[in-house]
């Protein structure tokens, strides 16, 4: 029985924060990824390693450290990230991460990360703000050109959340943050990612 060991790195949305059962899109994807089957081969280990307010260049600092962490050469381990939106965030003027350096600091991240581990990028999500959503879908489009350049599979999660009327209201709230349907939302458009689907086989 293989022994699947999962990091998510990213912010405060690959922590889940808002959601009231703890569980984010993360938990609910590997929740549904662990539901036994007729002839389960695998034992999976899920870990949840967003910080709240964490931009990319922060993730970029801590991700090796903790991965070595968490999975051991004997396991079959793979990794996640998920950010961008905290490089968007406006302070004293200016954006927290300068696009350019945002896109090679996920190069670096990603080019890292693949040389060690199966590993997945997913995009960061709409929110209410519509200014701030420009940055949004410009941080998305460049991160699908990047990761299509160092084959990396990639997930647009901005353009089908943004159509979506669950994902809209409940961001409401806060701006940023759905709660527990929002979240289920986006982990059913992970799941039904056929890049996920093969990429966790």
């Amino acid at each position: 029985m293989r022994d699947i060991r999962i990091c998510f790195f990213g912010d405060s949305f690959v922590n889940g924060t808002g959601d009231p059962t703890c569980l984010g899109w993360t938990g609910r994807v590997c929740a549904a990824m662990a539901l036994p089957d007729d002839s389960p081969n695998y034992e999976l280990t899920h870990y949840s390693l967003g910080i709240r307010g964490n931009h990319s260049e922060q993730i970029e600092a801590r991700w090796q450290a903790e991965a070595a962490l968490r999975l051991p050469a004997d396991c079959d381990a793979r990794v996640v990230f998920s950010f961008g939106t905290n490089d968007n965030r406006i302070k004293a003027g200016k954006m927290l991460v300068e696009p350019k350096n945002s896109i090679d600091c996920a190069r670096r991240i990603l080019t890292q990360a693949k040389a060690q581990f199966p590993t997945l990028l997913i995009g960061p999500p709409p929110v209410a703000d519509q200014a701030r959503n420009q940055n949004q879908w410009a941080s998305s489009k460049a991160y699908a050109e990047l990761c299509a350049a160092l084959e990396v599979p990639y997930l647009d999660s901005y353009q089908p959340l943004s159509e979506n009327s669950v994902w809209r209201e409940e961001i409401a709230e806060d701006g940023f943050h759905p709660g527990a349907a929002g979240y289920a939302t986006w982990a059913e458009l992970v799941l039904q990612w056929t890049d996920w689907q093969s990429w966790f086989r």
